[in-house]
């Protein structure tokens, strides 16, 4: 049954008067006991309605005024479909033959080029947005884009920097949204784009463990568009990029 503890309130993101019930962090609750809240939802007293899934995902958490039901806003998740790694940076990454991979606290996934204490220890690519490419004519796969993990079922450049995800047994702070390429890489050459530069994600790890092939990505708490990791001049650059088109 969830109790008191299991939740923690934080401001709604449409009525800054008002909370929102969300999952703690670290909360262990068994949700099939709750009549109150769904899993993966979060309910909210700001009197907005009715907020769909995929309002949520893409971001829109404008719901329809009503006094007689609170809102139930639900939380998108998606999975692990490969883990990769590469000895070097600035090379295509290999999913591991093994499924799994150990991810370590403010590092990222060992044996991995990319891990380091920084603010960009791990990286997410959809399989969408890899069919976007193969849809332009690339013959492209998992890590292809130097991701560390390719991910099905959730629009993560969607949701805002600060943004905590479960992946697996670990917890991770999303930290960027997309990049800014000093140096072309092969494939924007080869197709004269990269989707990676505007829907790759970027994270620091905050709690270690083991994530493998299959693994459940859940948000947990979302974020208001900073991280203490992140120089903010990291941030500003992607943004002055996306708006200018170039990304």
């Amino acid at each position: 049954m969830m109790t008191d503890e299991s939740l923690v309130q934080e401001p709604c993101p449409q009525d800054a008067g008002a909370n929102k019930v969300i999952l703690s962090a670290s909360a262990d609750v068994n949700l099939s006991a709750s009549a109150d809240v769904n899993e993966g939802s979060s309910t909210c007293g700001c009197g907005c309605s009715n907020a769909s899934s995929d309002a949520l995902a893409n971001g829109n958490l404008n719901g329809v005024a009503s006094e007689q039901e609170p809102c139930t806003l639900r939380l998108p998740s998606g999975k692990v479909t490969s883990i990769n790694v590469s000895e070097r940076k600035g090379t295509r990454k290999t999913p591991l033959e093994s499924g799994e991979a150990q991810i370590t606290i403010s590092n990222g996934v060992v044996g991995d080029a990319h891990a380091g204490d920084w603010h960009r220890q791990v990286s997410f690519l959809a399989e969408e947005s890899i069919q976007k490419a193969r849809d332009a004519g690339l013959d492209v796969k998992e890590g292809d884009f130097a991701e560390n993990f390719t991910t099905e079922g959730i629009s993560l450049f969607t949701i805002p920097v600060g943004t905590l995800l479960q992946v697996g047994e670990t917890e991770v702070e999303i930290s960027q949204i997309g990049k800014v390429c000093h140096t072309r890489c092969a494939i924007y050459h080869l197709a004269g784009d990269c989707i990676f530069p505007r829907e790759g994600i970027f994270g620091v790890v905050r709690r270690e463990g083991k994530v493998r092939v299959g693994d459940k990505i859940q948000v947990l708490a979302w974020g208001n568009g900073t991280c203490d990791a992140t120089p903010p001049e990291a941030l500003a650059e992607v943004e002055a990029a996306r708006a200018a088109g170039t990304l």
